[in-house]
C-alpha cells in the first residue's frame, strides 16, 4: 500500500482534470501532478535517497507542497511536515531528531532571523531556480507517467508529525500508509461527501490537518486550491469560493469566528454564503456553543466538527452537518457542545485513573482505537508505551459519552484545576463568560495558591470597540455557574497566545502568572 497509487489512480482516469489551483489559476492537471511526483521521485532516488529516508517540508503553504508530498511517497520517502511558524532554530531540532536528508522551504521560513538549516544533502527553496531545475522534465503529454511506484507496505513510515511541545520537546508521531487512508476514507463516511465538481482550500497550514485533507478529495478526483496569499484571508476566501465554486476547507475555531465576521461585516446571508462554501471542518481547538450558533445563523449549515489528535489524524469523533442543524432535537444544545459520535473505524472507551471503565455520564479519561491510531513515538520507545495500552491510545482528554454516543469534551486532563479539593473543568468556565456581553475570548487556566491548592484565573478579549470591567464579569459568572467556580481572578487582554493552529497556549497564560 502507497498512498501515491491514489494520485496514479486519478491521472489515469482523468489526465486532463484541472488538479491544483494558485488562486483561480489552474498549475497542473492530474497528469501533469502525477508526472511532476514521477520526475521527483527519479530525482530523490538519483540523488541515493532509499525508501523509508525522511524529506522535510519547512514551507508555507505552496502548490509544490502537494508535488514534494507525493513525489516523496513515490519513492517510498516519508515526510517530515515542520511548522512554518517555527524559528529555524525549532525546525532544525525536529529535522535532527528525525534525521532527515533533505528540506524543502519557502524563504520565508527564515527571512525574519537569516539563519538556514543546516545538516541535511540538500535545503532547496521550492522558488529558487535549484528548485526550477529540479523540476525541469520533458514537455509530456496528458498520460499518467510510467515511472513505477515504490511499494510500500501498510504499516510503513508515510508521515512523521512532530506534536506542538508545548509542554517540553516534541515528539515524532509515527503515522503510517494505513493509518492515512483510514483518515481518507472516514472522511466520505462520517464528514462529508466529495465529487469531482468540489474544491478543497488550503487556508490553514498544510503542516497539519489541513494538509492531509488533500487525501480524500485527491480520491475523489476534486480540485486542490492554494490561495495566492499562501494562508487565511477572509476576503480572498469567498472571492475564490464565489470565483471557482463553493469551497471545503479546514478550519480552526479562530478561522471559522473570522469567516463569520467577514460575512456578518459585509451583510452576506446564509444563501450568499453558500455560493462560496460547500463544507467548513472546523477542530483542533474548542469551538463554544455561542460561536457555532452565530455561524450556523450567519452561515447556514455549512459546518462539520471533527475530534482527532496528532496521533490518530483527523479521526476520532465528528459531529455531523445534520446534527449540528437538527435544532428540534429535544438534546440540541447539548449536542452543540459535544464534539459528536465516533467515526466509523472508531471505538472510545472512557476511564477512570486505573484504566476501568465508567459508567455513562462520568468524566474520565478519553481513549480510543482504530486503524487511524499512530504506530507510535519516533525512537520514544517508553513515551509510546506510555500513549498506546492494549492497542488503546490514551488520549489525555477528559470526556464523557451519552446514551446516545455523543463524546462531550471537557479539557485536557492537565488542564483540570482542583480548588478547594473541587474538580473544575475550564471549558465550562469559559462557555459560560463567552456569553457575557462584550466578551471575544476566554481562556481559562488555574494559579497555584496557598490556601485553595490552585485558584481559577480567566483570561477574557473584550469585542472591539467594548469595554469590560471585572465587576460585570463576576456578576455574571455568579448570575450563571455555582460560586465555586467562579474566577477569582480575571485578566482583561487584548489577545491569547496562540499556536499555527489556531490553539490557545494555555501554558504561556500559566507561565504569565508566575512572572513578578
Amino acid at each position: 500500500m502507497n498512498l501515491a497509487h491514489l494520485l496514479m489512480r486519478m491521472a489515469r482516469q482523468y489526465p486532463t482534470r484541472p488538479a491544483i489551483f494558485h488562486g483561480t489559476q489552474a498549475v497542473a492537471t492530474y497528469a501533469q501532478w502525477a508526472q511532476r511526483c514521477a520526475h521527483l521521485a527519479q530525482q530523490f532516488q538519483n540523488a541515493g535517497l532509499k525508501p523509508g529516508d525522511r524529506v522535510a517540508l519547512f514551507m508555507q503553504n505552496h502548490p509544490r507542497y502537494l508535488e514534494v508530498m507525493f513525489g516523496a511517497w513515490w519513492t517510498g520517502l516519508a515526510v517530515v511536515p515542520i511548522n512554518a511558524k517555527l524559528h529555524v532554530r525549532e525546525a532544525q531540532w525536529i529535522v535532527d531528531n528525525a534525521q532527515a536528508n533533505c528540506a524543502f522551504v519557502t524563504a520565508d521560513v527564515s527571512a525574519h532571523t537569516g539563519e538556514q538549516l543546516q545538516g541535511l544533502q540538500r535545503v532547496i527553496d521550492v522558488d529558487s531556480a535549484e528548485a526550477n531545475a529540479l523540476w525541469a522534465m520533458p514537455d509530456c503529454e496528458d498520460l499518467a507517467p510510467t515511472q513505477p511506484i515504490t511499494q510500500r507496505q501498510a504499516d510503513d513510515l508515510a508521515w512523521l508529525f512532530y506534536t506542538s511541545g508545548t509542554t517540553g520537546r516534541p515528539k515524532g508521531v509515527m503515522i503510517t500508509h494505513r493509518n492515512l487512508m483510514t483518515m481518507g476514507l472516514a472522511y466520505f463516511t462520517d464528514v462529508d461527501a466529495v465529487s469531482d465538481q468540489d474544491a478543497i482550500a488550503y487556508a490553514a497550514p498544510m503542516s497539519h490537518g489541513a494538509g492531509l485533507y488533500a487525501i480524500p478529495h485527491l480520491m475523489a478526483g476534486a480540485r486542490h486550491v492554494i490561495p495566492a496569499s499562501g494562508g487565511f484571508d477572509a476576503a480572498e476566501l469567498f472571492e475564490l469560493g464565489t470565483s471557482l465554486g463553493p469551497l471545503s476547507l479546514f478550519a480552526a475555531p479562530t478561522i471559522v469566528k473570522r469567516l463569520v465576521d467577514h460575512a456578518e461585516q459585509t451583510e452576506l446571508n446564509p444563501a450568499e454564503c453558500a455560493r462560496a462554501f460547500k463544507t467548513i471542518v472546523y477542530g483542533g481547538a474548542p469551538m463554544y456553543t455561542a460561536d457555532i450558533q452565530r455561524a450556523l445563523h450567519v452561515m447556514g449549515p455549512r459546518f462539520v466538527q471533527i475530534y482527532g489528535q496528532g496521533e490518530s489524524p483527523m479521526v476520532g469523533t465528528a459531529l455531523s452537518r445534520f446534527h449540528l442543524s437538527d435544532t428540534t432535537h429535544p438534546d440540541h444544545l447539548q449536542r452543540l457542545a459535544s464534539i459528536g459520535v465516533a467515526q466509523t473505524p472508531v471505538q472510545i472507551r472512557i476511564t477512570d485513573e486505573h484504566g476501568l471503565d465508567l459508567a455513562l455520564g462520568e468524566v474520565g479519561e478519553v481513549l480510543i482505537k482504530s486503524d487511524s491510531v499512530m504506530a507510535g513515538y519516533w525512537r520514544d520507545p517508553d513515551a509510546t508505551q506510555t500513549a498506546i495500552r492494549d492497542g488503546w491510545l490514551f488520549t489525555g482528554d477528559m470526556g464523557c459519552l451519552d446514551a446516545h454516543g455523543f463524546l462531550t469534551l471537557k479539557d485536557r486532563s492537565k488542564d483540570l484545576i482542583i480548588s478547594g479539593g473541587s474538580n473544575i473543568y475550564p471549558r465550562e468556565v469559559e462557555e459560560v463568560l463567552l456569553q457575557a456581553p462584550g466578551v471575544s475570548e476566554v481562556a481559562v487556566v488555574g494559579a497555584p495558591d496557598p490556601e485553595w491548592g490552585e485558584i481559577i484565573v480567566a483570561f477574557v478579549v473584550a469585542q472591539t470597540g467594548v469595554t469590560l470591567t471585572i465587576e460585570a464579569l463576576d456578576a455574571f459568572c455568579l448570575n450563571e455557574i455555582a460560586r465555586f467556580k467562579r474566577p477569582k481572578r480575571y485578566e482583561l487582554v487584548s489577545h491569547l497566545p496562540k499556536n499555527n493552529y489556531g490553539k490557545v497556549l494555555k501554558t504561556e497564560l500559566r507561565q504569565q502568572l508566575t512572572k513578578p
